[in-house]
């Protein structure tokens, strides 16, 4: 069978792996052995939290000076006007509001305009992956996403992959941390609870590379 046939076997395995993992990942810490035929509950959408690199719009309703797009910078801030410099890294978009609507609070004598704030272009969710996938390359999927669905957003594994010894690098503070997960079993008919566990099947940061020997 030559590599395309094998990519293509994989196919019905990859979609049973990530329904499993739906499954485990909505389910409480050490509740994974969910009995056979159990609905399938999605899990919940993970907040999103601003990044480095992300284009925000904003708009004070009825300020059309104050209706503008930002990117935000490398150290994880934006300037606004009459706002001054605002710290966005990690921050939901409400707290993002509740900043910016007090820094404005002082230029008002009433009440302060409702401030909205989104996503434009979420650049900073940016993960790249390299070596044995189909396509390697940087990716912003605009969501958080896991090791297993970086892996089929990069085209799947592809022939000779060693997915016992999955490398996942991320910068902290001034150091690179190095993680290690197995993903080989997921792909087969016996995985375990702990083959689709988070602490296995790793949720990405911004930034991250993720790299299949």
């Amino acid at each position: 069978m030559g590599s395309k046939g094998i990519i293509m076997g994989n196919v019905p395995r990859i979609k049973a792996a990530l329904v499993l993992l739906g499954v485990a990942a909505a389910a409480p810490v050490g509740a994974a052995n969910a009995q056979a035929g159990a609905p399938v509950t999605a899990p919940a959408a993970q907040p999103y939290r601003v990044n480095a690199g992300d284009e925000l719009n904003i708009n004070v309703w009825g300020e059309e000076r104050l209706q503008r797009d930002v990117r935000v910078l490398p150290d994880g801030s934006f300037a606004f006007p009459l706002a001054g410099q605002i710290n966005a890294q990690g921050k939901l978009l409400p707290e993002i509001e509740a900043t910016l609507t007090e820094r404005l609070r002082e230029q008002y004598r009433g009440q302060v305009p409702k401030v909205t704030v989104s996503v434009r272009a979420p650049n900073g969710l940016a993960f790249t992956v390299i070596g044995r996938v189909r396509s390697p390359g940087t990716f912003s999927p605009g969501r958080y996403v896991n090791v297993l669905e970086a892996l089929g957003i990069a085209g799947g594994p592809a022939e000779f992959a060693n997915l016992d010894n999955v490398v996942v690098l991320r910068k902290q503070g001034g150091q690179v941390v190095t993680m290690r997960t197995r993903l080989a079993p997921i792909f087969k008919a016996n995985a375990s609870a702990s083959d689709l566990s988070p602490s296995n099947v790793i949720a990405l940061q911004p930034g991250d590379t993720v790299i299949v020997p």
